[in-house]
């Protein structure tokens, strides 16, 4: 899920931290606005926030100038592999305030989202999205690569995977998304994910 596909534009420099206790309504504001859909997206993310799961959540900001413009959030999630469950990551919601969009904020967060799932030492980050724009951040078609998805209601392509370097070829199987994707009804293009 996304919002803000900023493939083109200034010359903003965000700076990418990790997010504060005290950015959560500005989080939560910025997620109502970028995507439209009142209180769904905000309320997923405060729900995986607070998860018990295996991995700990990554959630990142982008400011400018103080201000908290876009957020990305990986949270854990499993992929059902032949010899045993694989703890990965779902890079999902990206948004970006609708006055900071296609400046480059979306590709910054993307980008220090990975860095930061490689250097903990997940092996795969999976989210359904645009093809054209995740494409481009290094995700590729998981269904083309052997995965198969948690759902028949993807379109094609949608379905994507980036491999990190802790990958290993056994790593194949069918990605499961944690209880509150489903609890949310955010899982297959419905609803906000149909505008990634």
């Amino acid at each position: 899920m996304s919002s803000g596909d900023d493939l083109h534009g200034g010359c903003v420099e965000p700076v990418v931290r990790q997010e504060r206790a005290e950015d959560h309504e500005a989080v939560r504001d910025l997620h109502a606005r970028a995507f439209g859909d009142g209180d769904r997206v905000p309320a997923l993310v405060d729900a995986l926030r607070a998860g018990r799961a295996s991995l700990a959540p990554l959630s990142l900001v982008a400011t400018v100038a103080g201000q908290v413009v876009g957020h990305v959030l990986l949270s854990a999630c499993r992929l059902d592999a032949l010899p045993r469950l694989v703890d990965v990551y779902s890079l999902s919601p990206l948004g970006v305030l609708p006055e900071h969009q296609r400046r480059g904020i979306g590709t910054r967060l993307v980008a220090h989202a990975l860095a930061e799932a490689d250097s903990r030492g997940v092996p795969l980050v999976f989210l359904e999205g645009s093809p054209l724009y995740y494409g481009k951040r290094g995700f590729a078609d998981a269904t083309k690569l052997g995965f198969r998805p948690p759902t028949l209601r993807y379109t094609p392509g949608v379905f994507q995977v980036a491999k990190l370097s802790s990958y290993e070829e056994w790593m194949t199987g069918t990605f499961v998304y944690s209880d509150a994707f489903w609890a949310f009804d955010c899982v297959g293009g419905r609803g906000a994910d149909a505008r990634s």
